[in-house]
């Protein structure tokens, strides 16, 4: 099996970058369909007006309405086709992300991703998540390219609560070991592909990046500020991160997030926060040497990422549903068999009993 790679076409990051959006636009299409949320379009239509003021470039906006649904993504390809337009732009979160990506794809136009959030390393990859009108989680539509183009107007992604930026840290934390555990076990990654060395070199530097910058960019989020640290760490969550996931693989972080949801007390939180989780019960599995246990749990507590079951909203968890979450994650369809060794649910279960104890013993020093 080849070693693959796989990417956006181009990735852009800047402050005030959305006012620049259709100059990065104009070599795939004239006419911009945007989709985005009633609340986003009040935010970002006058920076996109600025884009193409003077190009003779129209403009169509459709509200996005809450689910990547398949009746959704039906919906937004036949208004895209009626509107004239020739680019397909998801300005938003995850799930508009994934339904422009999807419809983009069925209408075989080129799609432009903007997030403003950073708090998965979504945007970047080759993937939707479908779910039910009502919700429930339905299939992945692995999509036979990346985003053209992903511009990230670090303004206004500053502009956001601090916890959604940390969130994308705890995603972004897991990249560089599950990276490193589908290198050792010869797994596939994302992409169908082996990992290569680009994608670890980019998976080893989203994790120097969050450790060199994370708390720093944390306290400027909180004064709505965008610094360097700021910058830095959104490329780590959403590039660093989203390239290093997709063609490094996933192991036993995401997996553990999986198994996770098993709990109702966890589905207050943000995916992110789950994943460093599932990262520290990760490096418990591999017995990883104590200053890289040390050093990851020093990071969550300084940036406010869960280190312990209570932290996730389990405070008295019973032997069955931790069982129950270890049976999920060790799903014979699940990534925690990219593992470099066997993995069961009686593991998985000790584990997590063992990465909750060490956060507590290091909340506690």
């Amino acid at each position: 099996m080849a070693n693959v790679i796989g990417s956006p076409s181009r990735y852009v990051q800047g402050r005030g970058e959305l006012a620049h959006l259709y100059e990065h636009c104009e070599k795939y299409g004239k006419d911009l369909f945007v989709l985005v949320s009633a609340s986003g379009k009040k935010r970002v239509e006058g920076k996109i007006a600025q884009s193409v003021e003077g190009t003779g470039a129209k403009v169509v906006y459709e509200t996005f309405n809450g689910e990547c649904s398949q009746k959704e993504i039906d919906r937004v390809v036949e208004v895209f086709k009626a509107s004239g337009c020739s680019v397909v732009v998801g300005i938003g979160g995850g799930k508009i992300h994934d339904t422009a990506k999807a419809a983009a794809y069925y209408a075989g136009a080129p799609v432009v991703i903007v997030p403003t959030i950073a708090s998965t390393d979504a945007p970047c990859s080759a993937l939707s998540v479908i779910y039910t009108d009502e919700g429930v989680f339905d299939r992945y539509l692995f999509l036979p390219a990346n985003p053209t183009v992903v511009l990230v107007d670090t303004d206004i992604v500053a502009a956001a609560p601090a916890r959604l930026l940390v969130s994308g840290m705890g995603d972004a934390l897991a990249t560089y070991f599950e990276a490193r555990a589908c290198q050792a076990s010869g797994a596939s990654n994302c992409v169908g592909g082996k990992v290569t060395l680009a994608a670890m070199s980019l998976a080893r530097l989203c994790y120097e990046t969050l450790l060199a910058d994370g708390l720093k960019a944390k306290l400027a989020v909180e004064r709505h500020v965008c610094t360097t640290a700021v910058e830095n760490v959104i490329e780590a969550n959403t590039y660093l991160s989203g390239v290093g996931f997709e063609s490094g693989g996933l192991a036993g972080a995401h997996a553990i997030h999986n198994g996770l949801t098993a709990i109702p007390e966890t589905h207050s939180l943000y995916h992110g926060e789950k994943v460093a989780f599932g990262t520290l019960v990760q490096l418990v599995l591999e017995n990883a040497p104590l200053e890289e246990l040390e050093e990851v749990l020093e990071f969550c507590t300084e940036v406010g990422l869960p280190t312990t079951l209570a932290d996730l909203g389990v405070e008295n968890p019973t032997q069955e549903q931790l069982m129950e979450v270890a049976k999920l994650a060790c799903a014979d369809a699940d990534t925690l068999h990219n593992m470099p060794f066997p993995v069961d649910a009686d593991s998985v279960y000790a584990a997590i009993l063992a990465a909750d104890e060490l956060g507590k013993y290091y909340t506690d020093c």
